[in-house]
């Protein structure tokens, strides 16, 4: 039986053509950069204008944060693929990458749960808002968010250290995950699927009701408002939060509520990079880049900026 430290697995990735591979590349490099650029904009921007620190903005910056990390976790390491085909990848530095990408993939499903409850207070019980969401709360809730986040897929990470590998060593995906691990291994691994899957299915679909239940009062209450403008108004504030929820959740339905492994390869690496890729570009862009206020902000920040090169 190989030594765990001397274990190194190889990626599958994709299977592209030398041009191919090339343009693809140059996709994740952008998107990547755009992730980057865009939750960074969004947390300079609350953090520098005071009209922004309210808690929306202030857990909109918290995920913004998250995404920078949560985005970091797998794309860095599918650009050496892409680049250099650099596929392999030691056991403990799997391991590693998996534990972070659960976790941040944890966090974003406590925050997104987390901030459909702020938008439901703040459309159903505007009066009481800031009294419930104080600066301390926000700061607490995040933190737990935090926590839990990192608690929640320590035990199932660690019981990956029991796994066997016999070979072959070649992980049919762009990255880490559980799904594509369990494939290889030669060890008896069916009681911690069902444990895995137990476990991501109560974090996705246990953060998914409180989201639903804080989207349908939030709906019930928009149609009892009786003017056309009161009820746009309320709804722009809870569109784009609804279109990141059911991205979010749709991708990681697909493949993590259900048996790890029962579905196919290829299709996990689509979903995942829809999940890892594609919603920590879109989330900037979706929840704060296209706001009134934030626009308002950067722009007040631009003609600064010219005064002072001025």
């Amino acid at each position: 039986m190989t030594q765990l430290s001397q274990i190194k697995f190889m990626f599958v990735g994709f299977t592209l053509g030398i041009w191919a591979q090339s343009c693809v590349f140059l996709l994740f490099i952008v998107l990547y950069f755009l992730s980057l650029t865009g939750n960074l904009s969004i947390i300079i921007a609350t953090w520098l204008d005071k009209r922004l620190h309210i808690p929306m903005y202030f857990f909109l910056s918290s995920l913004a944060f998250l995404d920078i990390w949560f985005i970091s976790s797998t794309v860095p390491k599918l650009l050496t693929i892409l680049a250099y085909n650099n596929r392999a990848i030691s056991l403990y530095g799997c391991i590693l990458q998996l534990y972070f990408y659960d976790s941040f993939g944890t966090i974003e499903f406590y925050l997104l749960a987390v901030m459909s409850v702020d938008r439901y207070v703040a459309v159903c019980n505007p009066l009481r808002y800031h009294s419930i969401f104080t600066n301390r709360v926000c700061l607490w809730l995040v933190l737990i968010c935090w926590i839990f986040g990192f608690i929640t897929f320590t035990y199932p990470t660690m019981l990956i250290f029991d796994f066997h590998f016999c070979g072959p060593f070649e992980i049919n995906h762009f990255f880490c995950d559980t799904s594509a691990l369990v494939l290889i291994s030669c060890s008896g691994v069916r009681q911690f699927v069902m444990f895995f899957s137990i476990l991501a299915s109560a974090v996705i679909l246990g953060s998914f009701i409180v989201s639903f239940i804080s989207y349908c009062n939030i709906l019930f209450t928009i149609l009892m408002i009786p003017s056309t403008s009161g009820k746009i108004k309320a709804f722009s504030t809870c569109t784009s939060h609804f279109t990141v929820v059911s991205l979010t959740y749709g991708s990681a339905i697909f493949i993590y509520v259900r048996p790890v492994g029962s579905s196919s390869p290829n299709f996990n690496k689509t979903v995942a990079l829809l999940n890892s890729v594609i919603t920590p570009v879109l989330n900037p862009f979706i929840y704060s880049l296209r706001n009134k206020q934030v626009q308002q902000v950067f722009r007040d920040v631009r003609m600064k900026i010219a005064q002072l090169i001025s």
